[in-house]
């Protein structure tokens, strides 16, 4: 018997909110159906607080509480949209998964006691939507000792698991790849970043919230020194379990990195992409000289990026998951749907070969309609 789950997810990029609807059978292995899906926006000057509250220093706790009920009414509009677009009620879905807007993610590792935390009020969501909403599912994993990311390697075990080698590899505002060797395990990590610095730069130097199909990246000559310079960052040769944000990358380190170099700015841009490839190949390389690469996320779009990665992986086919049959731009908010059902069955969400968490648990709270 099939059932209906909407997944919500907003990411590093805080350009819009993924809103899907899939439907999730009982077959094994699973087969998600995305039924309806659709990007609903974020206002600019909501996006202009998400980004000051993400800056690194204090926070403001009132700021955050207003911000955490604006965020759950857009993410609770985004839903009633969906559901409307579809032509679905309210009472057909089973549950909403919600990741929630990420403002601060501080890991094992980085301070004494790591925490996570997400804004997107459930409870306003469950109020508003008249659906049961799961949300928060990252501190579960971290108050088990791990990382609470990446949180995606589950689902894509579920779904993309295969007989041979296969890596799946999300390009978000971060970067973070999935292994599913053919003998059936997983592991994964965040690799870097992936679109956040690319964004932020041909921003301040075109006006553009991104470099569409890498074209300004393309038209630039990459530096090497640049390259070695953000290249040398330990967290590049950290071993995993590991995660990060833009609490480490963002315009400071940019900035850091850049320092006494005067380089065209397309040149710039042309580094960072090459930051990019790099670090996803490296990681690639590390899991297994051949096989296939999976690509999700917004970097899924970026032709001069890809392009990059297959002259680092001439061993690997390259290709996004639609291909797989889940399309590459709703494939996270399709697994937090995934999560959901996890979460209201008692069934495990993490894996802790991934995030480093002591046990498997179930993630999320449940957030009754």
């Amino acid at each position: 018997m099939a059932e209906l789950f909407v997944g919500l997810m907003s990411g590093t990029s805080v350009d819009s909110i993924d809103s899907v609807l899939v439907r999730l059978d009982e077959q094994d292995p699973i087969k998600p159906e995305i039924v309806a899906a659709l990007g609903h926006p974020i206002a600019a000057e909501l996006r202009r607080e998400i980004l000051d509250l993400c800056a690194p220093g204090p926070s403001e706790l009132d700021r955050a509480g207003q911000l955490d009920r604006q965020l759950g009414q857009t993410f609770a509009e985004a839903c009633n949209q969906l559901l409307n677009q579809a032509g679905v009620r309210a009472a057909d879905i089973t549950a909403i998964g919600s990741h929630g807007q990420t403002v601060r993610h501080r890991p094992p590792g980085s301070v004494t006691l790591p925490f996570s935390t997400q804004l997107g009020d459930p409870s306003t969501i469950a109020a508003l939507t008249g659906i049961t909403t799961v949300a928060d599912f990252r501190r579960r994993d971290m108050a088990l000792g791990g990382h609470g990311a990446p949180l995606m390697p589950a689902f894509h075990r579920a779904v993309f698991a295969g007989t041979g080698d296969r890596a799946v590899v999300n390009i978000g505002g971060m970067a973070n790849i999935t292994e599913l060797p053919a003998d059936g395990g997983v592991r994964g990590y965040d690799t870097g970043p992936g679109n956040v610095l690319l964004d932020y730069w041909v921003n301040l130097h075109r006006g553009q919230a991104f470099d569409r199909d890498g074209a300004w990246a393309a038209s630039g000559r990459v530096n090497p020194g640049l390259l070695g310079r953000m290249g040398d960052d330990p967290y590049f040769i950290q071993a995993p379990p590991k995660s990060t944000g833009r609490e480490h990358f963002n315009a400071d380190w940019l900035e850091r990195a850049c320092a006494k170099l005067e380089l065209p700015p397309e040149d710039i841009q042309a580094t960072l992409a090459e930051l990019t490839a790099t670090s996803i190949a490296d990681a690639v390389r590390g899991f297994a000289a051949a096989g296939e690469l999976l690509i999700c996320g917004g970097g899924a779009h970026n032709r001069d990026l890809l392009a990059r990665l297959g002259r680092h992986l001439p061993g690997w086919s390259i290709a996004d998951t639609g291909s797989y049959g889940l399309d590459a731009d709703w494939l996270e908010a399709a697994g937090f749907a995934w999560l959901a059902r996890q979460a209201l069955r008692g069934l495990p969400g993490n894996c802790p070969d991934v995030t480093g968490a002591s046990a498997k648990t179930v993630l999320g709270g449940i957030y009754p309609a």
